[in-house]
């Protein structure tokens, strides 16, 4: 039978739909011959030899002289840190200029590698550049939130085979990020607890809805999932922005954000996805009510006229099920 669920955090509803339901393979890519990607690329900005095809680099961890990790601003940002941060009416309606950070995590210098391919030591410095350019970044007094999300495959937005993640730094704190803060904060008023500790200690009680933990995180499928196979990695210490998150744990949730990834491949036959990290706007880096995060999204749906009408999603797999699918892939 469907059911209505609310995710106990933000208050938003969805349909948990199993008479829907697909087989895992039902998800798999549709492709007569996968295609073969190289280790190196001679069309590709961000293959080594082509360094001057982007900026200067703001980032860069290298070995034996050579690079192994860059990040670099996005030539092509819809933002730019040259434009004074101000806003100002036309008519009743307000208006601000594009100030903004762009930049663009170039992972490997391999071509052909994804964070799921990846080694865990590879994996830890995409991890650790994400932590040291939100925290040079949060020291801008014009930006009030950072958001560091990866685009894999073209249902998710990427234009670039090459394997990178972006961060994209604002001056605005929108109402989709926003309007989930006040709901943490109303949380708190109440019950004198971080809403996200409290979701992730019922998660871990129930258990059916975990894939897998390790001492500091646990990754599972949420109790309110708006799409098939949505899957969340919570540290399980408070800690309100992600530029608080230690040396030691950088390398453990490399190795969950690895296995978990390379779960969904297996699983799912390599599907688009994005992931984000949900993280405290800049200034709130010490509050008692909000908890960052990971959310992983494969793309194997396609949200339909009631989903965008009525802003609840109807998800055609149980996390129960996605869950049960996810722990019993054998992943390291």
């Amino acid at each position: 039978m469907s059911e209505f669920r609310q995710n106990r955090a933000t208050k938003e509803w969805v349909i948990i739909a199993p008479g829907r339901g697909k087989r895992p393979s039902d998800f798999e890519k549709k492709a007569a011959e996968p295609k073969a990607i190289p280790p190196y690329s001679e069309d590709c900005p961000f293959c080594p030899g082509h360094e001057d095809q982007t900026p200067a680099p703001t980032f860069q961890i290298s070995h034996a002289g050579k690079w192994k990790l860059r990040t670099v601003p996005n030539r092509f940002a819809a933002l730019s840190a040259g434009s004074p941060a101000t806003r100002s009416f036309k008519g009743t309606f307000l208006t601000a200029n594009g100030f903004g950070i762009a930049e663009v995590i170039i992972e490997s210098a391999q071509h052909n590698k994804t964070i799921a391919t990846m080694t865990i030591d590879e994996v830890t410095d995409v991890v650790f550049a994400y932590r040291e350019r939100q925290r040079e970044i949060s020291k801008n007094e014009h930006i009030n939130l950072v958001t560091i999300f990866r685009n894999h495959g073209p249902r998710a937005g990427t234009s670039l085979e090459h394997p990178h993640s972006q961060l994209i730094a604002t001056p605005i704190v929108p109402p989709h990020v926003r309007n989930p803060l006040e709901q943490a904060v109303l949380h708190y008023d109440k019950y004198g607890t971080c809403v996200y500790c409290d979701v992730l200690k019922e998660e871990l009680l129930q258990k059916e809805r975990i894939i897998f933990e390790t001492p500091n995180f646990a990754a599972f499928c949420p109790f309110a999932s708006s799409t098939p196979y949505e899957t969340r990695i919570y540290p399980k210490k408070h800690e309100a922005s992600f530029v608080s998150i230690s040396d030691a744990d950088i390398a453990e949730l490399a190795g969950v954000l690895r296995k978990l990834l390379l779960k969904i491949r297996i699983l799912l036959g390599d599907p688009d996805y994005n992931y984000i990290i949900r993280s405290a706007p800049i200034g709130d880096e010490d509050s008692r009510h909000l908890h960052w995060y990971m959310i992983i999204i494969p793309k194997v749906s396609t949200p339909a006229g009631f989903e965008i009408g009525s802003g609840i999603y109807i998800n055609s797999v149980a996390p129960e099920e996605a869950a049960a699918s996810l722990r019993g892939v054998e992943a390291e």
